[in-house]
């Protein structure tokens, strides 16, 4: 099983983590209305001190990389014990550690921008407007604030 944990576990993690999202449009106390992401929890906004800056809330996304690596444990771990055992290809495994790289290393690239703020958790409330799911591909435009001013 250990192996099973470093060969797919991980890898799955990182990738699905990645690519799939929910965002959220809300609207902060004192603070302009803002688009935020991440499932179930939010650890992602955008910047309000200069354009093209994220805030980034980090005992959220532990906490949410923590749910994606158990919930992809045990469903490994439960097809792996009652379905079928797990073999995995040396092909599988060298296309899931790529694509894992990839992925680390565009995060790393992304997190290291020196105008991006790390906070260890969100520290303001917000009231949530409205929100949806989408893959890393899909764009998603951005509600208009003036159809939900009261």
């Amino acid at each position: 099983m250990k192996s099973l944990i470093l060969k797919l576990v991980v890898p799955l993690t990182i990738i699905t983590f990645s690519m799939f999202t929910k965002w959220w449009y809300v609207l902060p106390v004192d603070a302009p209305d803002t688009m935020m992401s991440g499932f179930p929890l939010i650890w992602i906004s955008q910047g309000w001190h200069t354009s093209m800056s994220l805030q980034i809330f980090l005992k959220e996304l532990l906490i949410n990389l923590f749910i994606y690596f158990s919930v992809i444990l045990i469903i490994t771990y439960l097809i792996h014990k009652y379905v079928v055992q797990i073999q995995i290809p040396k092909l599988v495994t060298l296309v899931l550690t790529i694509l894992t790289g990839i992925i680390c290393t565009g995060a790393i690239l992304i997190g290291t921008m020196p105008e991006h703020v790390y906070k260890s958790k969100r520290d303001f409330e917000i009231e949530v407007l409205t929100t949806g799911y989408k893959f890393i591909w899909q764009t998603q435009e951005r509600p208009k604030y003036e159809d939900y001013k009261k």
